[in-house]
């Protein structure tokens, strides 16, 4: 692929935005690729976490590419968007967990790359904003849905109609981000963070993924009975009953992820 690199690292991959000289910007053509990527990846099970991360030091993702922006019209515009949002989707959708490692800008579309993941590990460089309003425009990959979700009404109507740049420590007090590490550790801890979760029980983990999704769109009352439904299942699995003995014999669970 031209635009992304994938890494095995089984149980872990590695998917890298490779566009360093453009601050990692997402071209239509990186989103296709993407959907590409996503195909393979989905493909292998025994791949049970993901690193999604920019190549270089200066940009998670810097956005999307304003020069294609430009030309778009409102049927064009349409369609771009819809484009952006149905990968977000698929992203955020996936039933094993994605780790953002975010070195340095992550702007517009780079911020709701980065929302769309599970989890976000930032390094001490990073800034996040979303500054489509200083183009005439709003987010279109999810950032009015996805941000207020994750910080608030209030703070996320800050960043959407100033455009401001917010930095790594105060998206951490905001509670945009997991956690902000060195960016020479950038990569190692969210590497360990990816193999730990890749250890976990896989069916707990798919179910935690899908009562915590459903949830957030169906209510309170309709997302219990979800976790009610899903609690059960977890129930009848073999990995429930290796880990309930593992605890009651003083042993390391082996998970066996069924």
């Amino acid at each position: 692929m031209e635009n992304l690199l994938l890494e095995y690292r089984n149980p872990v991959a590695v998917i890298t935005v490779n566009r360093p000289r453009a601050m990692n910007s997402l071209t239509v053509a990186t989103l296709h690729e993407f959907n590409s990527l996503l195909d393979e990846l989905t493909s292998h099970s025994d791949i049970r976490a993901v690193v999604l991360t920019g190549a270089g030091e200066k940009a998670f993702v810097a956005g999307a590419d304003i020069a294609e922006i430009r030309d778009l019209g409102m049927l064009s515009g349409k369609e771009f968007a819809a484009r952006g949002l149905a990968l977000f989707s698929r992203i955020e959708k996936l039933r094993i967990p994605v780790i953002a490692a975010v070195n340095g800008y992550a702007l517009g579309g780079g911020c709701e790359l980065a929302m769309a993941c599970h989890l976000r590990i930032v390094s001490e460089n990073a800034k996040f904003a979303q500054p489509e309003i200083n183009l005439g425009l709003i987010p279109g990959y999810g950032g009015t849905q996805r941000l207020p979700r994750l910080i608030g009404r209030a703070r996320a109507l800050d960043l959407l109609l100033t455009g401001r740049m917010i930095p790594a420590e105060e998206a951490l007090q905001w509670g945009l981000v997991n956690a902000v590490v060195p960016q020479s550790e950038l990569m190692t801890i969210a590497l360990k963070l990816a193999a730990d979760l890749a250890g976990k029980p896989r069916k707990a983990v798919e179910a935690i993924l899908e009562a915590v999704d459903s949830g957030l769109q169906i209510g309170l009352d309709r997302g219990l009975q979800v976790e009610e439904n899903l609690f059960s299942f977890c129930c009848g699995t073999d990995d429930k009953n290796e880990g309930t003995a593992a605890f009651l014999e003083k042993r390391t669970p082996e998970f066996k992820g069924h």
